[in-house]
C-alpha cells in the first residue's frame, strides 16, 4: 500500500497535530474503555489509523517515587476520561552536544538530522511514564490483533516517543492484509533511570528504566484487548538501546517473562543491539558516577545520600547529571548509564545469563546496520596510530583487559581497506588516520559481532529456537558514515522513503508478528533461518541478497574468547 503525499509530508514534518485537528472535524473521535484502572480513552483518527497518546501506565515517579521501582496505577481509582491527543512528557535527559558532526559532508549530515539525536525533546518532566497506542481504524475489542511493543533507543541516556510514531507501520500492516496494533512506551533514562552505585544496590532500586518497560508491558497485558489487541500475541521490538532492552527482557528475572500466569511477550525483534557484558551495580565506574552526582547536588554529607537525591531540587539534580559525559563525547559508547547486574531483576551479567540458558525461549529477528560504529567514532580525531586505538579502548572501555589483550585485539583489524568502516570503500572515507579502524571496532564490539556471539551461544543452549538475522546496507556509499547506526529508524519505523527495503522488511516483520515466521503469507524472497544457513539478509533500498555471516572471523574469534574482559 502506498501512503499519500499528504501523509508523507506530515510525517516528515511531524505535523500530526494539524492533521488530527482537521480529521476530527470530519470523522469524530474513537473511544475505548479500559479496565485497569477504569478509564475512557478518547483518541484521534489519522487517515486509516486511530491514535491514542499520552496514556499513563504507572504512577508518576516523582517525590518519594523518584529513584524507586515503578508503581502500578491504583486500581481502585478511576482515571475518568483521558483525551489522548498528544504524546506525554519526555523523561528527563541530558541534551546532547552535536558539535561532533562539525565538518561532515552535507549529504551525511542530512541523514543524521533525521535521527532522534537532532529532534526536539519537547515537554520534559519527571512525570513521564506514558505510552501511545496506534490501531487500524474501526476495529473493536473483538479484533484480537497481534501487538507490536516498541522501545526507543538513545544509549540509555536519551530518547522519547514521537507523535505519529506508529502510523506508518500500522498503515502498511493494513495495506499488506496483516493488521497490527502498535504500542510505544517511554522509560526513565540516564541518571534518573539507570543510576548505579552501592547505595542504589542496597536500596534495591537499580535498572529502573528496564522496570519501567516491564511495567508498560503489564499495562498492555491488562488493557490492550479493549483496543482490539491480543495480549497473548505480543512481540517486543526496539532499536539501539531499545534493542538491547529487548535482549534484557529475555534475561530479566532469569528468563521469567510471566505476568498473571501468562507470558508478557511471545517473540522479539532487535534492531542494532543485544548482549552487553556489564559489571555490577556497585562497580567502581558506577560508584564514581554516583559519587560525582551526589557531590554536585551537595548531598555528600547527608546520612542517606540516595534519599537526599530524591529530595533534591529537580533542576539541580538534572544539571548534576548533565555533567556526566554522553555517548557523543570523546568517551563515545563507553556508557556511564546502562543496565547492570543487581542480583534481583538482572541477576548476573547478561553474557553469563545467556550462557546459562536463563532467557525467555522465544523466536527472534535480529540485525544490524553495516556501519554501526561510524557515528561513535567521529569525536576522536587525535587517535592516529593503532597503539593509540588500543590505549583508548583500555582507558575508557575495558578495565578488566590487559594492555596486551587490547593490542592483540586491535591487531585483528589489519588494514582499513579490508577491516575499516564504512566497509567496502577501500581507502576512502577515513575521516582521520584511525577513524575507519576505530569505527569498525566499536561497531563490532557493541553491535555486529556481539550479535553473532549472541546467536551462537543461544543456539548452543537452545538449538531448536528459530532466529533470523539481517544486515542493512541502505546507505552504502554515503560519505564518512556509510549505513550508519540508526538508519533503520527512517527506513523501517518511519518508512521514509517508502521503498523496496521498507515494504520487504515490513512484510517479513508483519508475518513474524502474526505467525512467528517472517516467510509466512507474503511474496518476499524466502529468508533462511540463521542457524540453518549462516546467512544474513542483506538489504538495500532497491534490492536484497543473502550473504554469509563470516566476515572479520579473526576479530570474532578474539571477542568470543575474551567476553569476561569486555564488561562495561
Amino acid at each position: 500500500m502506498k501512503t499519500s503525499s499528504l501523509t508523507f509530508n506530515c510525517l516528515l514534518s511531524f505535523c500530526l497535530g494539524v492533521l488530527a485537528d482537521e480529521t476530527i472535524k470530519r470523522v469524530g473521535s474513537p473511544t475505548v474503555v479500559i479496565p485497569s484502572p477504569d478509564a475512557t480513552i478518547i483518541g484521534v483518527p489519522v487517515g486509516i489509523v486511530e491514535s491514542f497518546q499520552g496514556l499513563p501506565f504507572a504512577q508518576p515517579p516523582v517525590g518519594p517515587l523518584r529513584y524507586n521501582v515503578p508503581q502500578p496505577l491504583k486500581q481502585d481509582q478511576s482515571l475518568g476520561t483521558i483525551n489522548a491527543l498528544a504524546v506525554g512528557p519526555t523523561c528527563p535527559q541530558t541534551l546532547l552536544d552535536t558539535s561532533f558532526t562539525d565538518g561532515l559532508p552535507e549529504e551525511a549530515l542530512a541523514v543524521l538530522k533525521n535521527t532522534t539525536l537532532f529532534q526536539s525533546t519537547g515537554n520534559v518532566s519527571e512525570d513521564c511514564l506514558y505510552l501511545n497506542v496506534f490501531r487500524p481504524a474501526g476495529i473493536d475489542s473483538s479484533a484480537k490483533l497481534p501487538v507490536l511493543f516498541w522501545m526507543h533507543g538513545g544509549g540509555f541516556e536519551m530518547g522519547f516517543t514521537m507523535t505519529s510514531e506508529g502510523v506508518p507501520f500500522v498503515t502498511d500492516s493494513i495495506g499488506q492484509g496483516k493488521p497490527i496494533i502498535f504500542v510505544a512506551a517511554t522509560y526513565r533514562v540516564g541518571g534518573f533511570g539507570f543510576l548505579a552505585g552501592k547505595e542504589v544496590l542496597d536500596a534495591g532500586v537499580a535498572n529502573l528504566g528496564l522496570l519501567d518497560q516491564r511495567q508498560a508491558m503489564k499495562w498492555v497485558a491488562d488493557n490492550i484487548e479493549a483496543f482490539g489487541g491480543d495480549p497473548d500475541k505480543v512481540t517486543i521490538w526496539g532499536e539501539s538501546a531499545g534493542s538491547i532492552s529487548v535482549f534484557d527482557h529475555l534475561i530479566l528475572y532469569d528468563g521469567d517473562n510471566s505476568y498473571n500466569g501468562k507470558p508478557l511477550f511471545r517473540a522479539g525483534i532487535m534492531n542494532s543491539g543485544s548482549v552487553v557484558p556489564a559489571d555490577s551495580v556497585d562497580c567502581p565506574k558506577a560508584q564514581s558516577v554516583y559519587d560525582q552526582i551526589v557531590e554536585k547536588v551537595e548531598c555528600s554529607s547527608a546520612s542517606d545520600t540516595l534519599q537526599c537525591l530524591r529530595d533534591a531540587d529537580f533542576q539541580t539534580l538534572l544539571d548534576a547529571i548533565a555533567e556526566i559525559p554522553t555517548f557523543t563525547s570523546y568517551q563515545s559508547i563507553a556508557l556511564h548509564f546502562l543496565p547492570r547486574p543487581d542480583g534481583k531483576a538482572l541477576t548476573k551479567s547478561p553474557d553469563q545469563l545467556l550462557q546459562e540458558g536463563k532467557f525467555a525461549k522465544v523466536p527472534i529477528i535480529i540485525g544490524d546496520e553495516e556501519d554501526e560504529g561510524t557515528l561513535w567514532s567521529l569525536a576522536q580525531p587525535n587517535i592516529t596510530t593503532t597503539a593509540e586505538v588500543a590505549d583508548y579502548l583500555n582507558e575508557y572501555f575495558f578495565h578488566h583487559a590487559s594492555q596486551q589483550e587490547m593490542d592483540d585485539f586491535v591487531a585483528t583489524y589489519q588494514t582499513i581497506t579490508e577491516d575499516g568502516s564504512p566497509f567496502r570503500t577501500g581507502l576512502l572515507n577515513n575521516w582521520y588516520p584511525q577513524y575507519k579502524r576505530l569505527a569498525a571496532i566499536l561497531g563490532d564490539l557493541a553491535f555486529t559481532l556481539s550479535r553473532r556471539y549472541f546467536l551462537n551461544i543461544r543456539h548452543a543452549v537452545a538449538s531448536d529456537l528459530p532466529a533470523w538475522s539481517y544486515m542493512s546496507s541502505y546507505n552504502y556509499g554515503l560519505p564518512i558514515l556509510g549505513t550508519v547506526h540508526g538508519s533503520d529508524i527512517l527506513h523501517i519505523v518511519w518508512g521514509i522513503p517508502y521503498d523496496y527495503a521498507t515494504r520487504t522488511m515490513h512484510s517479513y516483520y508483519l508475518s513474524f508478528i502474526h505467525d512467528l515466521d517472517p516467510n509466512s503469507n507474503n511474496d518476499a524472497p524466502e529468508w533462511p533461518q540463521w542457524y540453518e544457513s549462516n546467512k544474513l539478509l542483506n538489504l538495500y533500498s532497491g534490492y536484497q541478497q543473502f550473504i554469509t555471516d563470516d566476515f572479520r572471523s579473526d576479530s570474532y574469534e578474539w571477542i568470543s574468547k575474551h567476553v569476561p574482559q569486555l564488561t562495561m
